[in-house]
């Protein structure tokens, strides 16, 4: 009998135990780990928040997982870039959008700021945050829809949001610096996917890549070999893979330029629409831009 009661003792203190550990906090569901951590520099630990998609996880491939949808309909809020970047996730958004705040940080950013896309018509490229100044206004616009939703956090948040547009803003000078030792002529930046408009129109880059905004789009062998034309006329020394496009495309072009006796290295990885690793110093926004503009330089100067 002792054991019995000493056995039911025991189970009622475990469940007690179980729910004392359960997270009350409200939740943010995130699509990329660059809203993500966007989102948790602006909420800090007073709410939870939650990417969809880690590190080296194509946004324009991805498709939700019976989990995602789970999470996405737990959530108290859930937060997307918007543009078609998360292109197999429209409908789920939409549907989302109808019972609890839905909202894609693109939304907050001047149209008049937004790059017209040259693969879809009537549509705008969607990685915005590769310019930090208009990746600041989508911050700054979410950051109030995120205060009017949760009031009892509001002075955080906008505490918070006004350190880390600081620190932002400190990014952008770092990169102005940094980019300053590439010769006028090597300022030409080649990748897998052609995610760095934002980027080459802030900081006097020219960029290129071989497939178009979306890695959906299919790229040829005549792709291949226009590149390959432009890279050995303008005698570009470097070349990119990026973290979430598979390398052989790069690779390729690499071979076609040796091929027509134009010996261009591979520069470096560099993120493009996901960032490193959790723990990482790539695996924040700020770190990821801070790489890259690193290997950039490295491989230009």
């Amino acid at each position: 009998m002792k054991k019995i009661i000493l056995f039911c003792v025991l189970a009622v203190f475990a469940i007690s135990c179980t729910e004392t550990k359960k997270d009350h906090r409200p939740h943010i569901v995130c699509t990329t780990s660059i809203i993500g951590d966007a989102v948790q520099n602006l909420v800090g630990d007073t709410i939870k928040v939650t990417s969809l998609m880690g590190a080296g996880v194509d946004p324009h491939l991805y498709k939700a997982t019976q989990g995602d949808i789970a999470a996405l309909t737990n959530a108290d809020v859930v937060v997307y870039n918007g543009l078609h970047l998360e292109g197999k996730m429209g409908e789920i958004f939409e549907k989302l959008g109808k019972t609890k705040p839905t909202f894609a940080i693109a939304d907050f950013v001047p149209k008049n700021l937004l790059i017209n896309s040259t693969d879809f018509q009537g549509a705008e490229d969607p990685h915005i945050w590769f310019d930090v100044t208009v990746w600041v206004r989508g911050v700054n616009g979410l950051s109030k829809k995120l205060q009017e939703t949760f009031p009892a956090y509001a002075d955080s948040i906008e505490a918070n949001r006004q350190d880390y547009a600081k620190e932002l803003y400190y990014l952008h000078g770092r990169i102005v610096d940094q980019l300053n030792q590439i010769p006028a002529d090597q300022r030409i930046m080649i990748t897998a996917h052609d995610a760095f408009k934002y980027f080459g129109k802030q900081y006097s880059m020219e960029v290129r890549g071989l497939q178009g905004i979306s890695t959906t789009a299919e790229y040829g062998l005549q792709d291949v070999s226009e590149l390959v034309k432009y890279i050995t006329e303008k005698k570009i020394k470097a070349i990119f893979v990026e973290s979430s496009v598979p390398k052989k495309s790069i690779e390729a072009v690499i071979e076609g330029c040796r091929e027509s006796g134009h010996d261009v290295k591979l520069g470096g990885e560099l993120y493009s629409d996901a960032l490193g690793a959790a723990g990482t110093p790539e695996g924040t926004y700020v770190g990821m831009f801070d790489h890259n503009v690193k290997v950039i330089t490295e491989a230009l100067k």
